[in-house]
């Protein structure tokens, strides 16, 4: 019985210490603060990709769609995962970091602009806009050059960019922010220079002729 004694004597400030670590951990996400910047997270997420999911069944039909038009893979799941784990180590160490107003507001009106941009570019393009490359022309496949195309080659690459890079200043995410910017900056690089080949084959001289009076929506890439 002593025994019993001695060890809850030796273990209760060790207890205390953990209840009270977990007081504030709790306190702090769910703080008004966390509550109001992850909930918008969350439904930026799930309106972006549930949205671009629905466009794609509107335009093409159910047979031609698949789950990958939700645009989640591994890697993005990766990288939210990363961002939600930042976001709590941060509010828990350095609660005074996500208390930027200005900064976090100015994320989500960039979440706003991206989501709009990134939509607006697919009802454009209506049955000419795929989430997968074309490497050759289909009946459907047209060059548009109307719209918001009229000014961005690839409108929608330049949404998706702001509006993830958004995500992360809107939760005041210094670490990801610029990691975000990095990585999605050199996917679209990557991707504008491949699918810009196949456009060129498809449409010739009337792509090359568009591609010279367009700039291409992502910083730094012609």
């Amino acid at each position: 019985m002593s025994f019993i004694m001695h060890f809850l004597n030796e273990v209760e400030p060790h207890i205390s210490s953990l209840i009270s670590c977990f007081s504030t951990i709790t306190s702090e996400i769910f703080s008004f603060t966390a509550f109001r910047q992850l909930s918008q997270m969350f439904f930026a997420i799930f309106f972006f990709h549930g949205s671009e999911y629905l466009l794609a069944l509107f335009f093409h039909g159910k047979n031609s769609v698949t789950l990958e038009s939700l645009l989640i893979s591994k890697s993005y799941v990766l990288a939210m995962v990363g961002s939600l784990v930042e976001y709590l180590v941060e509010i828990y160490f350095f609660p005074e970091m996500k208390e930027h107003w200005l900064i976090s507001n100015t994320g989500l009106a960039l979440v706003v602009v991206g989501e709009i941009l990134r939509k607006l570019s697919i009802i454009t393009a209506g049955r000419s806009f795929t989430h997968l490359i074309r490497r050759s022309r289909e009946e459907d496949h047209v060059l548009v050059t109307h719209g918001v195309y009229s000014y961005i080659r690839h409108p929608s690459y330049c949404g998706f960019f702001i509006w993830s890079v958004g995500t992360q200043i809107m939760l005041c995410n210094p670490l990801c922010t610029v990691g975000f910017t990095v990585v999605v900056w050199r996917f679209f690089q990557q991707r504008i220079l491949y699918e810009e080949y196949f456009l060129r084959q498809i449409f010739g001289s009337h792509y090359v002729e568009y591609a010279r009076l367009t700039a291409s929506g992502i910083p730094f890439v012609k």
